[in-house]
């Protein structure tokens, strides 16, 4: 007899309303313990085990029911977590007593603590489970656990305060993310010795691997990217721009990369073939960590702030973009092998790629709100809709706060600071505003307006400002920014108590001058150049060498400069 087909089934069960830039349905929302870390699925699927650092326990979840079924008590300060491959043991790094905690699955009680190094945080097993990698925060070092045994057979001196660590689906080597000095370590688990330290970025906090080996994606918490690795080089590749980002996780299907950005109560959407940001997804408050089922079609995010897990059934991502088409869309569900088209309306998409849980696709331009299908040899699927969206215009950017002055210009400091606001049309649903290579936080923002938090740069000079929206990227409006000045020289260097003179002050970057004062009295002046102002000496009380102050756009400068002397009397 013949098989039925069965027809593509797109989750329309769990399709909620979708948020700008929405670009997954929320499911359930599951209470944990206090302050929930790490989180894991074990190999077979049968449940997700969530770390919770403040209350000690570990939460065993049920994700058919996506309910709690049993409450385990840890030792202190539970942090990350790794289930092995045969599902029976669960491995918990205790960072308050500096120890391993291992769980029998099937009792989902804790049978053993393994002394390791102080602070341990991360935790990854080798893929035949023989040994577990520890990461320890203040020892600076990774315990080798042989699991069979109990016991820690290597200990691996790493860069100073390392937290993530991952090991390779090949077994061969295990990567540790430092956060102190901006490296990520290779160890070659053959001779658990350091064989490789690539700087990535500051403060990189969790590496994951893709499922082919080729790449590590890891999340830099201070430059607020995911740096990009070539794991057979050990060199950076890219970088793409996230805030905040703590826990990365890679799609079993290998086409998204997941970042729990923990300041802004989101999860970051990276497509691993154009290695960029396809938009960000709801969650809790506080997420950290993120783990993704064998199928990827379900998120579970840990929220710690919150209390609680996020369960996340991912459809579209994105669920939007420009009206000129060319917008790389994934589409997760089931029973999607052999799609044969894919419709945005009457519109017809090109297929990238295509397994049975997803349909990755090329936008066709349009108009408004479509709705999506996907037709397979079973039939047709409905997907909900797909928004498209006009190009983002930019007309002005002006400065409403700075540390130094200058506001109501275009330029600020190099060290950033203060806020801007954006001025232009169809900006609603920002995702990222851009001042050269640094990335602006968004405070707050409507279709015609944003306010956002001036970054720092590397160096001075103009930078282009661009606003990423789901319907593009904007066109560039110019930002200056500006180094601190400095003063050299002052002539005459001195003059009477009774004020009067002026005084020709030498230095850098003075073209910005926003105050100059002598002993902190405030003095007339012009500026002449950038290296040159002219100053009128105000009266002083008594005499004496004082301090020459000017404040600028890019910071202050102070020098000894000038001298008070005594009239003849």
């Amino acid at each position: 007899m013949t098989a039925l087909l069965e027809s593509p089934l797109l989750l329309a069960a769990e399709r909620q309303t979708l948020r700008d830039p929405a670009l997954l349905a929320a499911g359930t929302t599951i209470p944990v313990g206090v302050t929930p870390q790490g989180v894991a699925l074990s190999p077979n699927g049968a449940h997700v085990y969530v770390a919770n650092q403040g209350s000690n326990t570990v939460s065993v979840i049920d994700p058919v029911s996506n309910t709690v079924t049993a409450t385990i008590p840890t030792n202190a300060g539970p942090s990350l977590i790794a289930v092995s491959p045969d599902n029976t043991r669960a491995y918990v790094a205790q960072s308050g007593d500096a120890s391993l905690g291992v769980i029998d699955t099937t009792t989902n009680t804790v049978v053993a603590n393994i002394a390791v190094g102080a602070a341990p945080i991360g935790v990854a097993l080798t893929p035949d489970g023989t040994r577990a990698y520890v990461a320890n925060f203040q020892d600076n070092s990774v315990s080798v656990v042989d699991t069979a045994a109990g016991t820690v057979t290597a200990t691996v001196p790493v860069g100073p305060g390392p937290v993530g660590v991952t090991v390779t689906p090949d077994g061969t080597r295990a990567y540790v993310a430092s956060t102190a000095d901006g490296s990520v370590r290779g160890i070659d688990t053959a001779t658990n010795t350091v064989t490789s330290t690539t700087v990535v970025g500051d403060v990189p906090v969790l590496v994951a691997i893709t499922p082919d080996g080729t790449r590590a994606y890891v999340s830099t918490a201070g430059a607020q990217f995911v740096a990009v690795m070539d794991t057979a080089t050990n060199t950076v590749t890219t970088t793409i721009p996230v805030p905040t980002p703590r826990a990365v996780a890679i799609s079993p299907d290998a086409t998204v990369v997941y970042v729990a950005n923990l300041d802004k109560d989101t999860v970051s959407v990276i497509g691993i073939a154009a290695n960029a940001v396809l938009g960000t997804l709801p969650t809790g408050d506080g997420p950290l960590g993120v783990v993704v089922t064998a199928d990827s079609t379900r998120l579970y995010v840990t929220n710690s702030l919150a209390n609680t897990v996020s369960v996340i059934s991912p459809q579209a991502i994105p669920s939007a973009g420009p009206i000129i088409g060319g917008t790389t869309v994934i589409i997760r569900g089931h029973n999607l092998s052999g799609a044969t088209a894919v419709h945005f309306g009457t519109a017809t998409a090109t297929i990238l790629a295509n397994t049975s849980t997803s349909v990755t696709v090329s936008s066709p331009p349009g108009y408004g709100t479509v709705p999506v299908t996907v037709t397979t040899a079973g039939g047709t699927g409905s997907f909900g809709t797909f928004t498209y969206r006009p190009t983002p215009v930019l007309l002005d950017a002006t400065v409403t706060s700075s540390p130094f002055g200058g506001v109501g210009g275009a330029q600020g400091p190099t060290s950033g600071g203060g806020t801007a606001v954006i001025t232009g049309l169809n900006l609603a649903g920002a995702t990222a505003v851009h001042f050269g290579p640094s990335l602006a936080t968004i405070v707050s923002g409507t279709d015609t307006s944003l306010t956002v938090t001036i970054p720092a740069v590397p160096g001075p000079g103009p930078v282009a400002v661009t606003v990423v929206t789901p319907g593009g990227t904007s066109n560039s409006l110019a930002f200056i920014y500006v180094d601190p000045p400095t003063l050299t020289s002052a002539s005459p260097n001195e003059g009477p108590t009774s004020g009067g003179n002026q005084v020709t002050i030498q230095g850098t970057n003075l073209a910005t001058a926003q105050s100059v004062t002598f002993d902190g009295v405030p003095a007339y002046f012009s500026v002449v150049s950038d290296n040159t102002f002219s100053a009128t000496a105000p009266a002083h009380p008594v005499a004496g060498p004082v301090n020459i102050a000017v404040t600028t756009v890019g910071g202050s400068a102070s020098s000894g400069l000038y001298t008070y002397v005594e009239s003849p009397g």
